[in-house]
Order: C-alpha cells, then sequence, then structure tokens
C-alpha cells in the first residue's frame, strides 16, 4: 500500500516543536499497516525535522538555545540577508538537522521509542505556515483487509 498527502501546519514561533500527535492524527491509513515505513519531507529550507525528546519541553528550549549561539542572525560574513537576518541562519540550521524523517512503522503506530517525538524546528522569527510530504509505505494488516473483505460480502 502507498499513500501520498500534503500536511499544512500551521505558523509557530521560532523554536522547537513537538509534533508527532499532528503527524499520525493526519494519516489515519496509518493504523492500518502492519508493518512499513512513513516518509516526511519538509519543503521549506528554513525549517527542520529531527527525532527527539518528547517528555521535557525543556530540552525544545535548550536546543533552541544552542542553535541561536551556534548560528547567530549577525555573522558579517552573511552575504543572504535580503530576506532578513534570521533568514540564513535558518538556513544553516535546516541544513544541519535535515529536513526529511524517514521512521519505521510496526503494528498501525510509530515505532518510536518510549522518549521519542518528531520535532518541527522553525528556525525563522516569522516562517508562516509550513508544508510537509508524507509518504506512506507498507503492508496492510490482514486481519484488517479481511475484515474489510468480509464486511463486503
Amino acid at each position: 500500500m502507498w499513500d501520498q498527502q500534503d500536511i499544512r501546519l500551521a505558523p509557530r514561533s521560532r523554536g522547537f516543536h513537538l509534533i508527532t500527535d499532528e503527524v499520525t492524527e493526519a494519516v489515519p491509513r496509518l493504523a492500518r499497516l502492519k508493518v512499513g515505513l512513513l516518509h516526511l519531507q519538509l519543503l521549506h529550507t528554513s525549517a527542520s525535522l529531527t527525532l527527539n525528546e518528547n517528555a521535557d519541553p525543556d530540552v525544545r528550549h535548550d536546543m533552541d538555545a544552542f542553535f541561536r549561539r551556534l548560528v547567530p542572525g549577525d555573522l558579517p560574513y552573511f552575504r543572504h540577508t535580503l530576506e532578513g537576518p534570521d533568514d540564513m541562519p535558518a538556513h544553516v540550521a535546516a541544513s544541519l538537522l535535515g529536513t526529511q524523517l524517514t521512521l519505521a512503522v510496526r503494528d498501525g503506530h510509530l515505532a518510536l521509542g518510549t522518549w521519542q517525538g518528531i520535532w518541527f524546528g522553525e528556525h525563522r522569527d516569522h516562517g508562516g505556515p509550513r508544508r510537509l510530504v508524507v509518504t506512506l509505505n507498507g503492508e496492510e494488516s490482514s486481519f484488517r483487509a479481511y475484515s474489510r473483505s468480509s464486511a463486503s460480502r
């Protein structure tokens, strides 16, 4: 089974945001898979996706503080400044973290570790709405497939 759709993420403040539930709720066919992969591709160059701590929001705060210090907006050697002082640092952070994730699916759920969650990193002060292409691939559960075919008889 293959499925692909776009998810629109509402504008968020600069920083890291836990979006695991938002993603899984937008992909109802996930629950039908026995085994598979969920691929997320962020269609932007100044934001990122990563897999990290899902319990303590201080981790997201600290990661944002680290990236703001690692790539500040006032570096004099940046040439790409037409879109504002936060744009080039946002591109650097997005390149370091990446804009894609591929996650295992097992028995209708993402196969995440106990403390893992999907993070969306907004690296602009006013990034606006963002889009994800979500591609789901896998083997549907034979029990659910049997239940559907039996119900149609």
